[in-house]
């Protein structure tokens, strides 16, 4: 019996798409394609790859109506907010301008005796394992320079949001991205771990679970194969002394509950001066009340369902745990009376909590957010620390060198100054410990599909 994926609405809990798992033989042959078509797309001028990868931007671009409804229905997101075509097209456009500088080779010496050059050489396919949170952003980051340095793509999404990957395989079609080259895939576990431990990819992209990112490690031992993995966070918010309270309170508590709290750079736990503390958590339980959580099809709805009713489990053990270990709720539930005890999860701020609980350790991926008083920036600088993760870390204050000398002791990717909750394609998305490892955006992102190959050339003298 052919197995089947299916993808549970989270906004009335039906079947809303199931597909059919690419037996192992099939998932095989579509790495045979990808491999012998990737071989003529790479020998196409980055000129012609550029405009082809960018004519499929546009593409999904005019799906835009179709898609918003869509991620709604998969993963519940409120459609005021119109999907994630700003960032996929900021990201897109960013990834093309660079490529050719980025992809050029570096040339060392030109002479009557010598060529000596540094190239760099696509991997050949790249395997990239999508999340559902932000469907097309995160796998956009990836397909985007692998496509444009000459690599095939096989793209598996998420069970979850198992038509954003159609519709990116729907939209590089239509570009003109040549069969093959782009493939969208439906895999189980198993023909997943089968085909990376068979070193059919020259990369492998995850963003995923921690316990996600150890498997495709596992899979990958021995093969020698480039992976890069973006997996948990904890990210912390630090408001200092100095800091634009109302400015404070708008960011961090936007990058605690946007998406219902289901951001891989989401903000999980703050740390508050102890200063502002009192008026930081009376502004903050003022903003969270004016949330409206119900169904992501109504147009006041600034907070819907959670994606699936396992990830509201989590968040509502770990508010538990903390409230039976003394922590103090600030949300009044009858607030959220659409809190159904399923998908639909009422946003929470807990105070007098401590690193003992897991709420403040262990990624909640949810609408809830600790927050503690601090004396100042070494307290706050030792409990940032205090964590197995490391993605973000934002830290509110006028003072930038103060924020620079800060981020230098924080054991994180990035580190934000008065904002939270955003990628820079300029710049690399990366993480450390727990969070992963890899490069994606930026030129390093180019690095990241790419192998450099040197070219050292003697020329016959007389």
């Amino acid at each position: 019996m052919t197995k089947t994926i299916q993808c549970i609405s989270p906004v009335d809990g039906r079947v809303y798409a199931e597909r059919p798992a690419l037996p192992l033989a099939e998932a095989q042959a579509a790495v045979a394609r990808a491999k012998t078509a990737q071989k003529a797309w790479a020998a196409r001028p980055l000129t012609e790859r550029i405009a082809i990868v960018k004519a499929g931007i546009a593409a999904l671009n005019a799906t835009r109506a179709q898609a918003v409804e869509e991620l709604a229905w998969q993963m519940g997101r409120p459609t005021r907010y119109g999907g994630e075509f700003g960032g996929v097209n900021e990201r897109a456009e960013y990834m093309a301008s660079i490529a050719e500088q980025t992809l050029a080779p570096k040339i060392v010496e030109e002479s009557e005796r010598f060529h000596r050059a540094l190239a760099r050489e696509a991997v050949g396919v790249v395997f990239v394992i999508a999340p559902w949170n932000y469907p097309y952003l995160t796998a956009i980051n990836t397909i985007v320079p692998a496509l444009i340095a000459g690599n095939a793509v096989m793209l598996k999404h998420a069970s979850q949001t198992l038509v954003v990957g159609e519709r990116l395989a729907e939209a590089f079609a239509a570009g003109g991205v040549p069969e093959g080259v782009f493939q969208n895939v439906t895999l189980d576990h198993a023909t997943t771990e089968a085909l990376i431990g068979a070193r059919s990819f020259g990369f492998v992209n995850f963003t995923g679970s921690v316990g996600g990112g150890a498997a495709i490690e596992r899979a990958a031992a021995g093969t020698f194969t480039g992976t890069g993995l973006e997996l948990g966070g904890k990210d912390p918010g630090y408001v200092r002394a100095d800091a634009d309270l109302d400015a404070a309170v708008d960011g961090l508590m936007d990058g605690a509950m946007f998406n219902a709290g289901q951001c891989c750079c989401g903000i999980e736990r703050i740390y508050v001066h102890e200063s502002l503390y009192d008026a930081f958590v009376e502004k903050a339980v003022a903003w969270v009340s004016a949330l409206k959580l119900g169904n992501p099809f109504d147009a006041d709805t600034t907070i819907g369902p959670m994606a699936n009713v396992r990830f509201a489990r989590t968040v509502r053990e770990q508010v538990a745990e903390a409230l039976a270990a003394g922590a103090t709720p600030l949300i009044d539930p009858a607030l959220f009376p659409a809190d159904d005890g399923g998908a639909y999860l009422a946003p929470q701020i807990l105070v007098n909590v401590d690193h003992s609980m897991r709420v403040m350790r262990e990624e909640s991926f949810g609408p809830v957010v600790g927050i503690m008083k601090v004396s100042g920036d070494a307290e706050a600088i030792a409990l940032m620390n205090d964590s197995p993760y490391g993605l973000t870390a934002s830290i509110w204050t006028q003072d930038s060198d103060a924020a620079a000398e800060i981020g230098a002791q924080i054991e994180t990717g990035t580190i934000f100054m008065n904002r939270c909750d955003y990628l820079d394609p300029a710049l690399c998305w990366t993480g450390c410990k727990d969070t992963g490892r890899g490069a994606g955006l930026s030129e390093l992102g180019y690095y990241a599909v790419t192998r450099p190959k040197s070219y050292h050339l003697k020329k016959v003298t007389k």
